[in-house]
């Protein structure tokens, strides 16, 4: 048998991966600190928790900036733009294929990185939820 060479091939750019990871370490920190603040528990100390909140609070705001413009900038907003082409076949995957072992409906290829589902989702979030967020603090 011989031996098969394996490429690699990034479906997200380094930005989007950094970003990605970023905004999951900034979430945690915003989490940790928030609960902190309300009195959960004690880890920095009221005054410093307050301190780390508002900074990481203020660089998530401007790293989602960067995000927009970066979307529109490059043409990636097609990316979020919703389709109902193979909605329902991703629903039915999530909710009952998944289980059964049967194969993804939607194949990623940079051209379509994320399925309906993750479309509509990824929308509704950036659209709404963190606008949402940024703007009360909840």
């Amino acid at each position: 048998m011989k031996d098969k060479k394996i490429i690699k091939i990034y479906l997200y750019a380094r930005y989007e991966r950094f970003w990605h990871w970023l905004q999951s370490f900034m979430i945690i920190c915003l989490i940790v600190t928030g609960l902190e603040i309300h009195g959960t528990y004690k880890l920095f100390g009221f005054q410093t928790a307050v301190n780390i909140h508002n900074f990481v609070g203020l660089s998530w705001l401007i790293l989602f900036a960067f995000f927009v413009f970066w979307l529109f900038t490059t043409g990636e907003w097609k990316q979020y733009v919703p389709t109902t082409k193979k909605l329902f076949s991703v629903i039915l995957y999530y909710s009952w294929g998944i289980f059964q072992g049967k194969p993804h409906p939607i194949q990623k290829s940079k051209g379509a990185k994320h399925n309906p589902l993750q479309r509509l989702t990824y929308l509704g979030i950036s659209a709404m939820l963190l606008p949402a967020q940024m703007v009360t603090g909840l």
